[in-house]
Formats: C-alpha cells, sequence, structure tokens
C-alpha cells in the first residue's frame, strides 16, 4: 500500500507532518488564544513539543492510512495557516476505534473566519473515505466553550454525542463528543 497524497482543495494544500515540522508545531502553539481551548491560554513550551508532542504523532503518524497531523497551506502563497489531525477516535486509549477516525484542527488567528478549517477538514475527511472503506464514521471533541470548533464539527455534518470526561495519557478534561457515520 503506498502513502495516502491529498489532493488539494479549493484554497488549500495539504502535506503530511513529520518531526522536520517541529517549528511549525511550535509557531502556532505560540498564540494564547489560539491556546485558549486546548490549555488554557498558555502556549507550549520548545521542549514539550520535542519530548512530548512530536513522539506523540510519530505513534499515530501512518502516511498509508493518512493518519497524522497534515499541514494546511494557502495555495497561491504556500502561507502555513494551520492542521489537520487525523487519527482514530481514543488511539491512546483501551477504547481506540479504528473505523472512527477523530478529526482535530488548530489555526492562525489571521486564518479564523474564513473557512479555511472546514474547508481542510472537509477535504481531507472526503478523501479518506474515497481512498478506505473500513471508515464508518469521523468524530471530534472540543472544550464545551468552543463554539467555533462546534460551529465546524456541525458544518462538517456531525451531530452531538454527549457531554463527557476525555481521557488519554496527557489530559483528563470535560469536552462535547460530536461525530458522523459516513456508511
Amino acid at each position: 500500500m503506498s502513502d495516502i497524497h491529498m489532493s488539494d482543495s479549493q484554497r488549500l494544500k495539504f502535506r503530511l507532518m513529520d518531526r522536520s515540522d517541529a517549528q511549525h508545531l511550535f509557531e502556532l502553539d505560540q498564540d494564547p488564544e489560539v491556546m485558549k481551548y486546548i490549555d488554557g491560554g498558555r502556549c507550549t513550551s520548545w521542549d514539550k513539543i520535542k519530548t512530548i508532542l512530536l513522539p506523540r504523532m510519530e505513534k499515530y503518524r501512518n502516511p498509508e492510512k493518512g493518519w497524522g497531523i497534515w499541514m494546511v497551506s494557502i495555495k497561491e502563497t504556500n502561507e502555513y495557516v494551520g492542521w489537520i489531525l487525523v487519527r482514530p477516535m481514543h488511539f491512546f486509549t483501551e477504547l481506540r476505534d479504528d473505523s472512527d477516525i477523530e478529526l482535530g484542527w488548530r489555526f492562525k488567528q489571521l486564518s479564523w473566519g474564513k473557512g479555511y478549517a472546514t474547508e481542510a477538514a472537509k477535504k481531507i475527511s472526503d478523501e479518506l473515505v474515497s481512498k478506505n472503506p473500513d471508515i464508518k464514521s469521523f468524530s471530534a471533541i472540543a472544550d464545551p466553550d468552543n463554539t467555533a470548533s462546534i460551529n465546524i464539527m456541525e458544518k462538517l455534518g456531525m451531530k452531538f454525542l454527549k457531554q463527557d470526561i476525555f481521557r488519554d495519557p496527557l489530559i483528563e478534561t470535560e469536552v462535547v463528543y460530536y461525530s458522523h457515520r459516513v456508511n
């Protein structure tokens, strides 16, 4: 099986990130507004990027299945504006489900309100379904107060499932769960 390639969307292009993209991950996490609903507005340290986030990404990164963090850039200018996370839901727990793919996103403030996150998540999820018939649903989680992310989930056709505690080895926090069945 070969690596999944994502074709461009109308305004955006995509590339699966790897360890060499540490600076891009760090750059995005330096805005307290971007981090508001992720880490209470605390910026991610360079040490945390190198010792926690990159090793974590490498555990679920699978180019053949399209799992990982997809860099999102504007086609016209090649400007990096954010990323889309793709991995099995509950990847780091005993509840891991490879047929339920978690989507997540993080974008620079300069790109907010332009529909980039929705466009990127829609394009990536559509391509993944067309290339992997084992995908049965897409899911996402968000802080209950993060109305912007919840709006994106709804634009992607996801429906509210529940509000509950999300747990994995790094985090335990209250979130809303949304999901959309594709088959």
